[in-house]
């Protein structure tokens, strides 16, 4: 009963409209703190690789095993593995970077349920809003892998998707692996582009893959090589803005 009351209650606050102009200002001056944190966490991890995947596919499954040696595969060609920073598909990518030693970073999402950060992450930064994680999700990487997942991988996918297709970001590699689990998704992209909601070339924008090696080519051909990424000197941390490499 008490819930039901809740639950009207907060119905008739949404139905009021927007907040008062002062909680307008304490949530911008939230978000603006929660961004500035991830620059400043993320500012020297370097040319990132993002891996979106379930939180559900625990060690032991063959997408687990996949996600860990694709990502090994991709940091070995000397990028930082990027991801959600939580459990399943997103440990199995961190944990792949540090197999090979490689560099291991999160965004971590705090829920309800507490969704703690992996074990394998270098660093990680926890963020309170979907959004402002997928930005700097998107930010740093220079190419998106897209394994098995849920709402959550889909809408972070079709967000990068998007960026590419309206030329908000630049043409970076999308990689969708696993055919079988994703036949239905490729069928419905498919549709639109037979109902020509999307373009008929959109489809160049990805590639479906199941071969490890065939996905960590594209990156190279299309993230090292196009965008000419090479060893450089590291930035220096900004000591007067208290920074850390």
């Amino acid at each position: 009963m008490i819930d039901k009351i809740v639950m009207k209650e907060a119905e008739i606050v949404f139905l009021e409209g927007p907040n008062s102009r002062w909680k307008e200002f304490k949530f911008t001056l939230q978000t603006m703190k929660q961004f500035i944190l991830g620059f400043r966490a993320l500012h020297f991890v370097g040319p990132c690789v993002t891996v979106f995947g379930s939180a559900r596919f625990a060690e032991g499954h063959p997408y687990y095993e996949q996600t860990r040696h694709l990502s090994g595969a991709i940091a070995r060609l000397g990028f930082t593995i990027l991801t959600g920073g939580g459990p399943g598909l997103m440990e199995a990518a961190n944990r792949g970077a540090k197999d090979v030693g490689g560099r291991s970073v999160g965004c971590n999402i705090l829920l309800p349920m507490e969704q703690k950060p992996n074990p394998y992450l270098d660093k990680w930064i926890n963020m309170r809003h979907f959004f402002v994680r997928k930005v700097l999700l998107v930010k740093y990487s220079y190419a998106f892998v897209v394994m098995p997942g849920g709402y959550g991988t889909l809408d972070e996918y079709f967000e990068a998707l998007t960026l590419i297709q309206t030329h908000k970001i630049k043409d970076f590699p999308v990689i969708i692996f696993g055919k079988e689990y994703h036949r239905e998704l490729i069928d419905h992209i498919e549709r639109m582009k037979a109902e020509k909601t999307i373009d008929p070339l959109d489809d160049r924008l990805f590639l479906v893959t199941d071969d490890i090696e065939e996905a960590v080519n594209l990156i190279r051909e299309n993230a090292i090589k196009k965008f000419d990424l090479r060893p450089k000197q590291p930035a220096k941390p900004f000591k007067l803005l208290f920074e850390r490499r």
